[in-house]
């Protein structure tokens, strides 16, 4: 039987529309660091150089190259890790200005992904797409540990609105928010859903400060 992320963890993945504590375990992904404004006709090509690796392991079984172990599996959901530029946030006004925001985009692998043959992914897809940025993935092993998320519904434009009600839920519950990097995981296809339809869970790393 097909592994189906979006029913086994649906904890880690599928929150409900206010915010809530998880405890993120370690999870190994394809990466892609980049920076700029996610609206330029560029970005999509680091999300295709992304899918290209995932996609090539979830048909290695059909290729004749995949591990014993191997299962199959729902591909994991695109995941974004944001930021802005070091220069943006010295000279930050309360505005955010797009083409400074920096940027991780990744999606989880299965266990049986090992570095040896996340390495033999990495260059098959390369082979096929000729994708030059697939050069730039990496395969790591990202921790987010505590955490706050929630599910925001509609616009990215209007994320601050969430993330002001997670920002209260932490100051009501004794946490702090550790910096303002935070993750989003598309659980809609931005490139195809209308924009009210979007459901993206975000989350952010935080604290107990009760400990301190």
């Amino acid at each position: 039987m097909k592994y189906e992320w979006r029913k086994k963890e649906k904890s880690i993945y599928i929150p409900k529309a206010t915010p809530e504590i998880v405890d993120v375990p370690s999870f190994n992904y394809f990466a892609i660091d980049g920076q700029g404004n996610p609206n330029d006709d560029s970005f999509s090509q680091y999300i295709e150089a992304l899918y290209s690796v995932a996609y090539t392991v979830r048909m290695s079984h059909k290729s004749g190259f995949s591990p014993s172990n191997y299962f199959e599996y729902t591909v994991y959901p695109l995941e974004g890790v944001w930021d802005i530029s070091e220069e943006a946030k010295q000279n930050y006004n309360g505005k955010l200005d797009k083409d400074s925001l920096v940027y991780s985009l990744m999606i989880r692998q299965p266990e049986f992904v090992t570095e040896d043959f996340a390495n033999q992914s990495l260059e098959r897809a390369l082979a096929k797409k000729k994708n030059e940025l697939i050069r730039q993935v990496k395969f790591k092993s990202i921790n987010d540990g505590l955490c706050v998320q929630m599910l925001h519904k509609g616009s990215f434009d209007d994320e601050p609105k969430s993330f002001e009600e997670m920002e209260h839920y932490c100051a009501e519950n004794g946490l702090a928010r550790k910096c303002k990097k935070h993750r989003e995981i598309y659980l809609s296809d931005f490139r195809k859903t209308e924009t009210g339809k979007l459901k993206t869970t975000l989350r952010f790393q935080v604290e107990n400060t009760h400990n301190k």
